[in-house]
């Protein structure tokens, strides 16, 4: 059975709607009124929140699958989450004028922007991380229709209404790159990779390695800022009972991307989610 998630009336490009029907050369479901192309539906995913299209790659990706999604910035701006290895990085795609602005390159089409595709683009972002665009996440998954049966059903708990039903999850906000970070006892500086997961924060001896040196557990940590004290340039610091632990960026942007990062972690912490 395929599943597919109900289209909002938002997209890419105004279309007037296609009747579905079994055409090798045409989608056998009615298009979005957002593409002027079928293809690209496949893989775009409307109003997909960011925390879904993490727990997607993140739980069924791999490295160097990606999906389209609309972005909260607005309706000109889209976005594109890729995984690399154990995070997703979100990058914006923006329609200006009918053409299609991604990196440093701008799509007269959308066409073309999906053959950009096609080719396998290399993207870098701030943190040095290249990732290769290997596969697209489909929005439609083969799925099967098995349920379970039930076999047990009762209240362990008596006198609770609706009001007590809290939602709640862990905001995955992955992050990942390489930062280099000061000794506990000898205060030397060395190059460290770092990997962000909801609320661990794990550093290893280079990115090739599996098990890590270090997980440090944010709901522990009071503070995450920029630290001025050492004689190095992009440098931010986490506050810990036990210690300080002292981080420094290749550019002040990424040392920016990370202090936010962190920050807005520990706020999530303190609302107890």
């Amino acid at each position: 059975m395929l599943v597919h998630h109900k289209a909002p009336q938002v997209g890419l490009e105004p279309q007037t709607p296609q009747r579905a029907g079994p055409s090798p050369t045409h989608c056998t479901t009615v298009c979005t009124p957002a593409l002027t192309l079928c293809e690209p539906s496949r893989w775009y995913h409307y109003d997909l929140s960011r925390h879904a299209a993490e727990a997607l790659l993140l739980s069924n990706g791999r490295d160097g699958s990606y999906l389209l999604r609309n972005s909260n910035e607005g309706p000109a701006f889209f976005a594109l989450s890729v995984r690399a290895k154990d995070s997703v990085k979100h990058f914006h795609v923006i329609r200006k004028d009918n053409r299609y602005c991604f990196g440093f390159n701008t799509f007269p089409s959308l066409k073309d922007f999906v053959k950009h595709f096609a080719n396998q683009p290399l993207v870098g972002s701030e943190t040095g991380t290249l990732i290769v665009l290997k596969c697209p996440y489909p929005r439609a998954v083969e799925e099967p229709s098995i349920y379970e049966s039930v076999r047990v059903h009762t209240a362990m708990k008596t006198g609770r209404t609706e009001n007590d039903l809290v939602p709640d999850a862990p905001s995955l906000g992955t992050k990942e790159g390489y930062l280099v970070k000061q000794g506990a006892i000898v205060k030397n500086w060395k190059m460290r990779w770092f990997t962000l997961n909801r609320n661990e924060l794990k550093y290893f001896k280079d990115k090739m390695f599996d098990e890590p040196i270090r997980t440090l557990d944010l709901t522990a940590c009071s503070a995450v800022q920029f630290d001025y004290s050492q004689e190095r340039v992009n440098c931010f610091c986490l506050v810990f009972p036990e210690r300080t632990f002292y981080l420094c960026a290749k550019t002040g942007v990424e040392a920016d991307e990370w202090i936010k990062i962190l920050r807005w972690k520990l706020s999530q912490i303190r609302k107890g989610r």
